[in-house]
């Protein structure tokens, strides 16, 4: 059996590969471009353009076993990539290809490491440099018999499913029809795994769970009889209670995790138009943090404020320079390849967006009220995406005599009292002096419930920030998070 030895330096970039031989493939036109392909499509979706899992496919008649991945500094690498006739190092070849359509869009996954990950036989002859292009030396033609097929990853599981799904695919095609000869990967720890594996995996789910979510009345021999049509191998459990299914799932259909996807290859093997249509009732309903931003709206509203609506996305100057803010890193989520310098970063304050209404509006008649209810997005590991989005309420009162402080607190006052006895308690008393640098010092306060938490903050705005946005009277701001009151 065939080896393939990991390094431990891999780990510092793809840490994964999992391996494969088809022997006595028979290739044609058209079968080696289905197999071209074939590798193109998986880099597009389950590899996530190359991010997940890199695959690549070598004539093992030019190759000597055992193989070794490694992970090298890129003056340490050279070879003749696919289709070239020229040596390069691995720095250089990234440079050659910056200017290639089709691989330039892959060499932001590597070139900033200190290692390029390699893949090289007994003869230190290079395989492939993935996941950006393999050797010429090991190159597929029309003449090729054995495919060694390497696929290196950041995810194991992904790996697994690629590579099962190239061998399935093509192992029609060799001589030994649907024989795939096994590779075994040597870790730098000592322990080894047998790939690709190709064992099925059992799936129970019982009959109404299937059929239930189709709205058929089927027993389970049909079931089961709609389920082998689809090649998933079904049986009846033993069961005291309702009947329940066991589904052999096969390594070609990764696709299969849930009872659902049950449901959904039965309803199609059934038929879509033999499913009886029927007339069902449903109700949606606002989540609570709609129907409290809808409340707080009208209230606002009340008071004689008009809303604005405004992009949610802003320029890097509005969100932090021409609020006398400093970015710390931590906070804002930045626009990786902006269209324009207007929407380079997510708003972490609505503030900067009011100002910049008012200032295309600045000709309207004073007092000029308005008020936004809206999202502000801020980075935070805790979640999933690392970011989340926060509900806040923000206002702005302009006025050529006055800054209009008592205006807002007033404003202030009235959503406190509404939103005390259902939702909060508010501490007395609920304002506390601050010192933020887009408000006048002295004449600005943060709003707390009575925790001590923050619940907002407000002020008259810094005169300094008035001239950068282009107002020329006083202003007041006040901006308040709606799901610390909820």
């Amino acid at each position: 059996m065939l080896k393939m030895h990991v390094r431990q330096q891999t780990s510092q970039i793809r840490p994964y590969v999992v391996c494969a031989v088809l022997r006595g493939v028979t290739f044609d036109e058209v079968r080696y471009n289905s197999f071209i392909d074939l590798q193109d499509k998986l880099h597009q979706n389950i590899c996530r353009k190359r991010t997940l899992v890199a695959i690549g496919t070598h004539d093992l008649d030019t190759l000597q076993g055992p193989f070794s991945y490694e992970a090298l500094p890129p003056k340490d690498i050279e070879f003749v990539p696919l289709k070239q006739e020229q040596s390069f190092t691995a720095d250089k070849l990234i440079d050659f290809y910056r200017s290639d359509m089709k691989l330039k869009k892959f060499l932001h996954i590597i070139e900033n490491s200190p290692v390029y990950p390699v893949i090289y036989d007994s003869n230190r002859t290079v395989l492939s440099l993935p996941p950006i292009i393999n050797g010429a030396h090991s190159a597929i033609t029309l003449k090729t018999r054995n495919v060694f097929i390497e696929c290196t990853a950041t995810d194991l599981t992904k790996a697994n499913i690629v590579l099962n799904t190239m061998v399935a695919m093509f192992s029609e095609y060799c001589e030994n029809k649907f024989g795939v000869e096994p590779v075994e990967v040597v870790s730098y720890d000592g322990s080894s795994a047998i790939y690709p594996d190709l064992s099925c995996y059992k799936m129970e789910a019982s009959l109404s769970d299937i059929v239930g979510r189709i709205g058929i009345s089927i027993d389970e021999t049909q079931v089961i009889s709609l389920l082998n049509k689809m090649q998933l191998q079904a049986e009846r459990c033993p069961s005291n209670g309702e009947p329940r299914i066991s589904v052999s799932v096969p390594p070609t259909r990764s696709d299969i995790l849930h009872a659902c996807d049950l449901a959904e290859d039965v309803a199609i093997a059934y038929g879509y138009n033999n499913v009886p249509k029927s007339k069902r009732l449903t109700i949606g309903g606002k989540q609570p943090l709609s129907r409290f931003s809808d409340k707080i709206r009208a209230e606002v509203t009340r008071a004689g404020y008009m809303e604005v609506l405004t992009f949610v996305l802003t320029s890097y100057e509005e969100n932090f320079e021409m609020l006398n803010r400093k970015d710390d890193g931590n906070k804002a989520v930045i626009i990786g390849n902006p269209r324009t310098s207007e929407f380079e970063v997510v708003r972490t304050s609505l503030m900067s967006c009011l100002l910049k209404t008012l200032k295309h509006n600045i000709d309207h008649p004073r007092p000029i009220k308005i008020f936004e209810v809206g999202d502000v997005v801020t980075l935070d590991t805790s979640c999933d995406v690392g970011a989340s989005n926060n509900r806040r309420l923000a206002a702005l009162y302009c006025n050529s005599s006055s800054s209009g402080f008592e205006e807002i607190m007033g404003l202030v006052d009235r959503i406190v009292k509404i939103v005390r006895a259902p939702h909060i308690k508010f501490g007395h008393p609920y304002y506390v002096e601050t010192s933020e640098p887009e408000f006048f010092m002295k004449r600005q306060c943060k709003l707390v419930n009575s925790d001590g938490k923050q619940v907002g903050y407000m002020g008259i705005v810094h005169a300094e920030v008035l001239r950068k946005f282009g107002i020329p009277d006083p202003c007041t701001f006040v901006e308040i998070d709606l799901e610390a009151l909820l």
